[in-house]
């Protein structure tokens, strides 16, 4: 069965019709064509579908589309504002933290959900923040390395 749900998405109003059991993440890339969040173990525990659900990061796998009705979603194609990266993925680039890029969106959006609630987290606070995010690539260092210079940079810009 569908049904129409109504949902703020990357900051734009929307009204769509969603299969009852179709999950967010499947939701967003078929129906949507939001490709960036990507699909990984679909059982919750790799982090690569990872989206801000009203701000809070939630695995998209482990939702249902219709469970937006009545909030707001961002994906990581959320984050750049009029064609400037957001100052993580800035980061992300600059500190070399991807490498084969697929669990970068994911990493991306819980970090953007722990710097809102932490604008100024330590190294473990960080740590524990991408800890339900797995890459199979590097040893971590560098994610949070680009996290670390992206508070320090969005810290600068609030007080500028």
């Amino acid at each position: 069965m569908k049904r129409i749900i109504k949902f703020k998405l990357n900051g734009e109003d929307v009204e769509v019709l969603a299969q009852d059991n179709i999950t967010m993440v499947d939701f967003l890339r078929k129906e949507l064509q939001l490709t960036g969040t990507k699909r990984g173990c679909e059982e919750g525990e790799c982090g690569a579908c990872t989206i801000l659900l009203d701000g809070a990061a939630v695995d998209s796998c482990m939702m249902l589309a219709v469970e937006a009705d009545g909030h707001e979603v961002v994906t990581i194609e959320g984050l750049q504002k009029d064609g400037v990266l957001h100052p993580l993925q800035r980061e992300f680039i600059d500190k070399w933290a991807l490498q084969c890029g697929f669990c970068t969106p994911g990493m991306i959006m819980s970090a953007v959900s722990l710097l809102s609630e932490n604008p100024h987290p330590t190294e473990k606070e960080i740590r524990d923040a991408i800890a339900g995010n797995l890459c199979r690539c590097t040893g971590y260092t560098k994610i949070v390395e680009a996290i670390d210079a992206a508070a320090k940079v969005m810290a600068k810009e609030v007080h500028a």
